[in-house]
């Protein structure tokens, strides 16, 4: 059983930075995209970052040289540093990863892959 449990998530002041992880277990796709949603109330989810088998990572637009993501094979975590913290940026955050391996980081960002997904964990950035 493929479980995917995030956790980090807080409230920060804009400007600020907080880092989000996930612990996966049960997942084996290892050569398979995993990464980052967010979905704020009232907005489409939107995907955030995404890693590949080889480390190659993605992200979206809004997030690009603000937000990394760090995967770690032998620990089975995946970390999503984010700095310079704006307000947009307040969501649940979501952990998800690739189940069927049909698309690669773009796919999965856009929201094509049929994904694990975990619970979420809110970040909340106030000005």
């Amino acid at each position: 059983q493929v479980q995917l449990i995030e956790s980090g998530g807080a409230s920060v002041q804009a400007g600020g930075s907080l880092t989000l992880s996930c612990a996966i277990s049960g997942y084996s796709y290892k050569e398979y995209s995993v990464g980052w949603f967010r979905q704020a109330p009232g907005k489409k989810r939107e995907g955030v970052a995404a890693i590949d088998h080889g480390g190659l990572a993605s992200y979206g637009d809004s997030v690009k040289g603000r937000f990394t993501i760090i995967k770690d094979d032998a620990k089975n975590t995946l970390n999503l540093q984010m700095s310079r913290l704006k307000p947009e940026d307040t969501a649940m955050y979501y952990c998800a990863a690739d189940r069927a391996g049909y698309h690669g980081n773009w796919g999965f960002l856009l929201g094509l892959t049929d994904n694990f997904w975990g619970q979420g964990t809110q970040v909340t950035v106030s000005s």
